[in-house]
């Protein structure tokens, strides 16, 4: 874990505000008869007209601009010409890169109207992005994060994947440490001031299990029932913490 210069931290929050802002294009396109390839060209399109580049495409030869998950889909989901259809939910995650700096943030959205209790699946894991947060402070643990996760997903009785993690973020994608929505037996590192990471709850309506697909990127829930995906870059400083993007969200947490 890598603590953020005053300049690198500028460059941080517009790749933040871009990838954010990406995510509002996608929801304002989501509807039933849309199909996930039509998304991923207008997110594809709006980040670069920005002066960012899609950070997912081709990144480990990822062949779109977002990852596309549609109801079983926990993550990096393909996208298709397949039309969305109503009582659908699709996970959209994206990531720009500005000036060689990323941002990285996830939503799941419902495609038209949906049950009651994939309503619940999806604001139980925005939530508990959120609780995590409160447990996020320099000089604490990344385990701290993990436990708030864990503890009020499960409490709400749905599950927490565990064969994907959160991240640290900046000049690449993926940096340490790694942060698992759940509690392991790994010891953790503690948080340092200016420290950029990726905290993103994947959470499941039913079982915790996952198949990877023959696509090599696709990961499904095993029981087949639907997974909810929310995600944010956020920088962490004696302050409390700043969601980069959700453009000026500022939580005091310390």
């Amino acid at each position: 874990m890598t603590s953020k210069t005053p300049a690198e931290i500028v460059l941080m929050r517009m790749a933040g505000k871009i990838t954010g802002d990406a995510l509002k294009v996608a929801e304002k396109a989501i509807k039933p008869g849309v199909s996930t390839l039509e998304i991923n060209a207008l997110v594809d399109d709006y980040i670069r007209s920005q002066g960012a580049i899609p950070t997912f495409l081709g990144f480990d030869g990822y062949p779109f601009s977002i990852c596309a998950s549609v109801n079983e889909a926990v993550v990096h989901g393909f996208s298709n010409s397949e039309p969305l259809k109503e009582g659908d939910i699709v996970g959209i995650d994206v990531g720009a890169c500005y000036k060689g700096f990323n941002g990285d943030a996830a939503r799941t959205f419902a495609v038209g109207k949906i049950s009651k209790e994939t309503q619940e699946l999806i604001d139980v894991t925005k939530q508990s992005f959120f609780e995590g947060i409160k447990a996020l402070k320099v000089g604490g643990k990344i385990s701290d994060v993990s436990r708030a996760i864990q503890t009020y997903v499960e409490n709400h009785g749905f599950s927490v994947v565990r064969e994907l993690v959160g991240h640290g973020i900046g000049r690449e994608m993926h940096e340490d440490p790694q942060i698992p929505n759940y509690v392991d037996k790994h010891s953790s590192p503690t948080v340092v001031e200016n420290a950029c990471l990726a905290i993103e709850p994947m959470v499941n309506q039913g079982k915790k299990e996952v198949w990877l697909l023959e696509d090599g990127w696709t990961v499904v829930t095993r029981d087949g029932k639907p997974s909810a995906h929310y995600e944010n870059t956020v920088l962490v400083t004696k302050d409390g913490v700043e969601i980069l993007t959700i453009w000026n969200k500022k939580l005091t947490t310390q």
